[in-house]
This record gives C-alpha cells, sequence and structure tokens, in this order.
C-alpha cells in the first residue's frame, strides 16, 4: 500500500477517536455514578465568573419575632448557573441552621440526574459544616456553587452568616 494511503488511513483512524471520545458539557464519567466528592477547603473559592449574580428573593418566616427559639424559614436568591437556577430554604431555630431544602436546581437530561443525586450530598454538607463552606461535589460543580451561593445569602439574611 503507498505511503499516502497509510497516512489517510492513520488519520481517518485518529479522527474518528477524537470524535467518539467527544463529551459536551452535560456529559459526566460514569464512575462512582458521576458523583465524588472533591475537598474544596472553605468553600470560599468558588468562582462567581461561572455563574450570574444571585437575585433577590423573598424571605418567609414563621414564628414569633420576639421569641429567640421560633423557627424561621428563609429563601436564598436564585442563583442562575450554566445548566439552570438553584436556590435553596433553610430552616433556622434558636440560632441555629436546622434544615437545608433546595427549592430549584437544575432540571432536564442529564442534568436533572446530576441535581438528583447530589442534592442530598450537598444537604449533608451544609449541615454538616453548619455553613456555606461547602465541598463541591464533582460532576455537579456550576450546582454545588449556585448552591453555596443561594446557601450564603439566606444564612446572611437570618443573621448566621
Amino acid at each position: 500500500m503507498p505511503k499516502r494511503g497509510i497516512a489517510a488511513l492513520v488519520i481517518t483512524a485518529l479522527a474518528l477517536v477524537l470524535l467518539l471520545s467527544f463529551k459536551t458539557p452535560d456529559q459526566v464519567p460514569a464512575r462512582s455514578g458521576g458523583v465524588a466528592i472533591v475537598e474544596s477547603g472553605t468553600g470560599s473559592g468558588s468562582s462567581t465568573a461561572q455563574a450570574a449574580g444571585p437575585t433577590p428573593a423573598p424571605t418567609k418566616s414563621t414564628g414569633s419575632g420576639t421569641d429567640p427559639a421560633a423557627s424561621a424559614t428563609i429563601d436564598g436568591p436564585v442563583v442562575d448557573t450554566r445548566y439552570g437556577a438553584v436556590q435553596v430554604e433553610i430552616v433556622v431555630s434558636g440560632g441555629q441552621l436546622k434544615d437545608v431544602v433546595a427549592l430549584q436546581l437544575p432540571t432536564g437530561r442529564h442534568s436533572g440526574q446530576i441535581s438528583t443525586a447530589v442534592a442530598p450530598i450537598l444537604r449533608q454538607e451544609a449541615l454538616q459544616a453548619k455553613s456555606a463552606a461547602i465541598d463541591t461535589v464533582s460532576g455537579a460543580t456550576y450546582t454545588s456553587e449556585g448552591y453555596a451561593q443561594s446557601l450564603q445569602a439566606a444564612l446572611d439574611q437570618a443573621g448566621l452568616g
């Protein structure tokens, strides 16, 4: 076979390998279900360039404003990320974070599957840290950062930030 034919065959094979190995940003590796915890230190190193700034959201409260043991429910702002909106709600009682609920997470295609998998992980991280200094979940970096931003704003509104 002539040298040109061999070179064309090698180039075609290389192009095919590159094409088949291409992943869109919505795809993640299948290892560990596509989810892994990545240490991020204090959590304050999240990049705001990747997600738009928070949009103020209404605050909801329950209980008496004069009773320190009263429970309050506070919505964090909606944070727009590359894959969709993220918003959390916190429950504060006795001046401490008692619960975190994801009100909005990215939906559709693979983003919805990732959101379903990482929501309990992010909640657990926030409740353990009692702050927004949570670890980023690999494969859900944008969602993790949006979650932390909305959580921090809600904590600030509650006077816990």
